[in-house]
């Protein structure tokens, strides 16, 4: 891609991100409001395969409930599976839970913390061998909104790990880049 044809693209996506007409966020909620709590409520989560000679099943899913009109909370777990089939013994499945918190800094962007315990087949090179494991991640970052009408949406979220080790995680690097779904 041409350079000229680059700056065109980050120049649409910025201007679609910058005027996005219609905002609302996973929940309508205003201060003096008696809603209910199953009314604050939404779900949501992340779905993943890839078949092949690799192959990536993630199942993610997540409920949250809005707090305050800009703030919100919730819970989520996570299942992985995963074959590489170049390889012997090439086949395990990751775990875990997290718990969130998102702030709505813009009604489309969010700044967003988690804190997240996976376990997983960690590779020891002392021993030579595979073994399972707890690995902890604390993300910071953000991310944005994009709604399906009045309840739903895409989140695109942008996220750093600032408890990342490379011998100890199961992510290759300290960022993590997700899109998901709320209803």
């Amino acid at each position: 891609m041409s350079l000229l044809k680059s700056k065109y693209l980050l120049l649409f996506f910025i201007g679609f991100v910058l005027f996005q007409t219609s905002a609302f966020a996973q929940r309508e909620i205003y201060d003096g409001d008696s809603i209910p709590f199953k009314e604050r409520l939404y779900y949501g989560g992340n779905f993943g395969m890839q078949f092949g000679t690799v192959t990536l099943i993630d199942f993610s899913p997540l409920v949250g409930v809005m707090i305050t009109p800009k703030f919100s909370s919730g819970v989520g777990i996570t299942y992985q599976y995963f074959n590489d089939r170049r390889y012997i013994g090439g086949e395990t499945s990751s775990y875990g839970g997290r718990v969130f918190s998102r702030y709505n800094i813009f009604p489309n962007i969010f700044a967003h913390a988690e804190y997240e315990s996976i376990n997983f087949d960690n590779y020891n090179l002392l021993s030579d061998q595979f073994e399972r494991i707890w690995s902890n991640a604390l993300f910071l970052g953000g991310g944005y909104f994009a709604p399906f009408g009045s309840r739903g949406g895409a989140n695109f979220t942008f996220l750093y790990n600032v408890l990342h080790d490379n011998l100890r995680s199961p992510y290759g690097e300290p960022y993590v880049i997700r899109v998901g779904f709320v209803l």
